[in-house]
């Protein structure tokens, strides 16, 4: 079999293997390079493939081996906290993932239409969400493959057992851990509104609104930076904090798609400018009508991502002439 044989058989697996990548290791750049190492191993390894599973289930057992691979090795890649701008409050904690980063919904829209195994507990696109994404992340690595074999994908024990090189008894009691660490503080469906009051109030510096807008528990984080803030208190002595900082410089905000909730694209305009920079990505986690979760991101690669690497134009009623990234890859 040539490259091009190769290629055709495991595209159609390309997609769903990016997005398992990227449930392990919360990096869409890390998880990349673990798929181009996946295909790789899986070109090597062809001619000793004998069938005794499907082709799906071999890929996902070498993706996942190379996954546990690059979370266990101390040479991972790991972005540099940044210097804020500011004096911040003192955080709640300083335990953030700071390896996380966004997965543009564009991605899921590629996922095939076979449903996962009838034990999952998990959608596909479910399992995408920040809050989910964060709480993998935090598991031991076995444990996060064993809960995403089994719950999203829906791998009988046994299967999860023979991909892990372990038995089926000790799948078993990690899943259990699993289930037990991560809980269900799922996102809930939305209809934009919440959203827009918030996005309204953020750009007016109306911290009172956004933090009327937060369940006593919501979390403010700000990858790469690995200071955390929980709960209304917290979170809004932050956001003013912030806003002063701000001044009156000019914020944008520019909807986006990703990790199926509502986002925005932020950019930041100088007094008197009618061009607005970007200034990174902020992410929405909803439960009901309110908003559990805050997350910006401050990388804007983030924003190359999602094709929206142009400068806003400013309005004169203070909001994007139009929508950033036209030229949307």
């Amino acid at each position: 079999m040539d490259g091009t044989d190769f290629g055709e058989l495991v595209e159609p697996y390309r997609g769903e293997l990016l997005l398992h990548c990227y449930r392990l290791l919360g990096s869409l750049s890390d998880a990349e390079d673990a798929l181009q190492e996946t295909l790789v191993a899986a070109w090597r390894g062809l001619a000793g493939f004998e069938g005794r599973s499907s082709l799906r289930t071999w890929l996902y057992t070498i993706a996942t081996n190379r996954c546990l691979n690059l979370r266990r090795s101390a040479a991972r890649r790991v972005p540099a906290a940044p210097e804020p701008p500011f004096e911040p409050p003192e955080p709640t904690r300083r335990d953030a993932v700071t390896w996380l980063q966004p997965c543009p919904d564009t991605l899921l829209e590629q996922l095939p239409d076979t449903a996962p195994g009838p034990e999952a507990r998990y959608g596909m696109k479910e399992a995408v969400e920040l809050a989910f994404i964060t709480a993998l992340q935090r598991l031991p690595p076995r444990q996060a493959a064993v809960l995403i074999l089994r719950d999203v994908l829906g791998y009988p024990v046994a299967e999860v057992a023979g991909m892990l090189a372990t038995t089926p008894t000790v799948v078993k009691g990690v899943l259990q851990r699993a289930r037990s660490a991560v809980g269900d503080g799922r996102a809930t469906p939305h209809d934009g509104r919440l959203a827009r009051r918030f996005a309204d109030a953020f750009m007016a510096g109306d911290v009172d609104t956004v933090v009327g807008l937060l369940v006593d528990d919501a979390w403010l984080t700000m990858p790469p930076a690995p200071h955390e803030y929980q709960g209304p208190a917290a979170i809004g002595a932050f956001l003013r904090a912030s806003d002063a900082w701000r001044g009156s410089r000019q914020l944008l905000l520019v909807p986006a798609e990703v990790n199926t909730q509502p986002a925005y694209a932020c950019y930041l305009a100088e007094p008197g400018e009618t061009v607005a920079r970007p200034a990174g990505l902020l992410a929405l986690t909803v439960r009901g009508e309110h908003l559990a979760g805050l997350t910006r991101f401050h990388d804007n690669a983030a924003l190359s991502r999602l094709g929206l690497v142009a400068a806003a134009g400013v309005t004169s009623a203070g909001r994007a002439s139009s929508r950033p990234g036209a030229d949307r890859r």
